[in-house]
């Protein structure tokens, strides 16, 4: 099976007992889950037991968790009391990734704060970012995923080619990788839905950032046209993007493995519906 399709997975009342138990529920081979509140600063120890339990019946299974990182994290930030806070929740992040067995760490690329040059927002990525991964040591450290954004603002990474400065700003670190979310590429202006839209796209990625740096998707449809700059997700060919681009996604060879996460609308029955859509497509 080359795509495992999954779903972000509420955690509240346990990973194990909430987030696996919903996985089952909706037939997700693949999950995501919040390890800390994704609006805040808290950096919460998390449960020894549950941890354990997420970690063996996730190897049982066979199903690969991912970790979120929460929304407020930006290291190109103008505000030294975020930027601190950033290293904080990402160091937090990364470390219960380690602890629940996570393969990978997803954190946004953040924005150019203050009415800063680029340059001077990914010079403090650098600074900020480069040494979390140089923590990364342990065989059993997840990898660090850059998921761009949807282009508002002054975003640090919204089109493909944006990938390459942030990555050389890294070092182009081997812990380092690429969560690529389709809501956010089509509305930065990667039209998917154009002809071989995902093919050009994918393409771009790759000769960006080279092979194999591609380790998660983020499958959701839009809800506004490419290029709106606006993130707000739709259900699996309820948007602009359609059912067609996700199919041709999964037969790009860049993608070929990568596992396929839904952070859809509708609750549990739209996850599941979601869920079914993309397998059917993959199968098909």
């Amino acid at each position: 099976m080359s795509h495992l399709v999954g779903s972000h997975v509420p955690v509240a009342g346990g990973l194990a007992k909430t987030g696996l138990s919903y996985a089952r529920e909706i037939g997700a081979e693949t999950v995501q889950v919040f390890v800390a509140n994704p609006r805040g600063w808290a950096t919460p120890a998390g449960n020894p037991a549950q941890d354990d339990l997420f970690r063996t019946e996730c190897a049982a299974a066979g199903i690969p968790a991912y970790v979120h990182a929460p929304y407020l994290i930006n290291f190109g930030s103008h505000t030294e009391a975020t930027v601190e806070r950033s290293v904080d929740s990402l160091r937090h992040s990364l470390r219960r990734g380690r602890e629940i067995g996570a393969l990978g760490v997803v954190v946004h690329t953040g924005s150019a704060t203050g009415g800063r040059p680029r340059e001077t927002a990914l010079a403090q990525v650098r600074q900020h970012m480069l040494p979390l991964l140089d923590e990364l040591t342990h065989d059993d450290d997840p990898c660090l995923l850059l998921e761009s954004t949807a282009g508002q603002g002054a975003s640090l990474c919204s089109l493909a080619e944006d990938f390459g400065p942030y990555f050389e700003a890294l070092d182009a670190h081997p812990k380092l990788g690429v969560c690529l979310d389709t809501c956010h590429v089509f509305a930065a202006g990667h039209d998917l839905a154009g002809p071989d839209g995902v093919r050009d796209t994918l393409d771009e990625l790759v000769e960006t950032v080279g092979e194999g740096r591609l380790k998660l998707i983020h499958a959701n449809d839009s809800k506004d046209v490419a290029g709106a700059h606006k993130d707000r997700h739709a259900n699996i060919g309820a948007g602009h993007i359609g059912e067609a681009p996700f199919a041709a996604l999964m037969r790009h060879p860049a993608a070929e493995d990568v596992p396929l996460v839904i952070e859809t609308p509708g609750g549990k029955e739209g996850h599941a519906a979601d869920v079914a859509r993309l397998k059917a497509l993959r199968d098909a």
